[in-house]
This record gives structure tokens, C-alpha cells and sequence, in this order.
């Protein structure tokens, strides 16, 4: 008799990544909750995020923006400077704004459906430079209840890891079923 295979057996992974599987398999056997009751108000999340040219490459192609700003990186050139106004590439304006939700949510925990992004004013204090490493920090600030609907405010900034500068900050709403 064969004995079962084991997640790493059946792909190969680093251990990294064996450990964030069986944790997130872990957290599913959790009792579910709605995201209202998940969050409260003053609960900060953060995340480190390496901008790189790649990714950035990606995005702009995926979005079919095809701005000469945002190329870090080049067929068979690999890695370049690039240009922009602002000196070298830049990232473009809304990219990092996608990865805010994965910051806000703890993916870890199973939470029941029902939760819309209703609202978000988003403020770009200055252009992100390709290649930089960034903090993307949500903090719950308000939950309130609006025609019978239950919404969580998060404020959202970013900034540079290396130096604080402050790239972006944003409120958005969610509201949670």
C-alpha cells in the first residue's frame, strides 16, 4: 500500500510556502465570520511590497497602458533605468492600489462572503519609483451603519521602506453582509 503524498510531493515548493499552505488549510477548519465582525476599529495590517520592473511590466501590459514612464525592464535587456519626468521609470499611478485589499483582508482567516468595496479616494502625493520597496499599512478607523448596511472605513498609506517618503493614501469603504 502506497503511503499518501504529502503537499510538498505532490509540487515542488520551498519551505516557505509549504508552511503558508498548511497554515491557510489550518485556518479553514476556523468558524467562519462576516468581515464586520472580524475588524475592529484601531486594528492596523501592513505589508512590504518589492516593486519589481517585472511586475510593473506585467501590470502595464495587462492594462494595456503602454506609457514609455513605466519601463524598468526590456526584452533581452533585462533591467534598465528608463525615463519619466520624474527622472527614472515610475510605476504606474494605480497599480499599488490592487494590492491594498490583500494587506486589508488576513487571507489566513475564512470570513463569509459578502463583502463590497463601496467607496475609495485614493491621493497620489508622489510618483513611485520602479524598483522601490514599499509599506502598504491599513488601520480600521470607522464602523458605522448606513440604510441598514454595515460598512468598515479603512484609511490606507504608503510609503517608501528605505526612506518614510509617502507615496499614496487612500479611504476606502467596505461594506460587510
Amino acid at each position: 500500500m502506497r503511503p499518501e503524498p504529502r503537499t510538498d510531493d505532490l509540487r515542488p515548493m520551498t519551505p516557505l510556502q509549504i508552511a503558508q499552505e498548511r497554515a491557510f488549510v489550518e485556518g479553514l477548519q476556523e468558524e467562519c465570520r462576516t468581515y464586520w465582525d472580524m475588524v475592529e476599529i484601531g486594528d492596523v495590517l501592513s505589508r512590504e511590497l518589492y516593486l519589481a520592473p517585472e511586475l510593473i511590466i506585467l501590470y502595464a501590459d495587462a492594462v494595456e497602458d503602454y506609457n514609455p514612464w513605466f519601463e524598468g525592464w526590456r526584452m533581452n535587456k533585462w533591467r534598465i533605468e528608463g525615463e519619466s519626468p520624474f527622472g527614472t521609470a515610475i510605476v504606474p499611478p494605480l497599480l499599488v492600489s490592487h494590492f491594498v485589499l490583500s494587506v486589508q483582508f488576513d487571507h489566513t482567516k475564512p470570513f463569509a462572503i459578502g463583502s463590497i468595496h463601496t467607496f475609495h479616494d485614493t491621493e497620489i502625493v508622489a510618483p513611485i519609483p520602479v524598483g522601490a520597496t514599499i509599506r502598504i499599512t491599513t488601520k480600521a478607523t470607522d464602523k458605522y451603519v448606513k440604510r441598514e448596511r454595515r460598512y468598515v472605513r479603512h484609511e490606507v498609506t504608503v510609503e517608501d521602506v528605505a526612506t518614510g517618503k509617502l507615496y499614496m493614501t487612500e479611504i476606502r469603504d467596505i461594506l460587510s453582509l
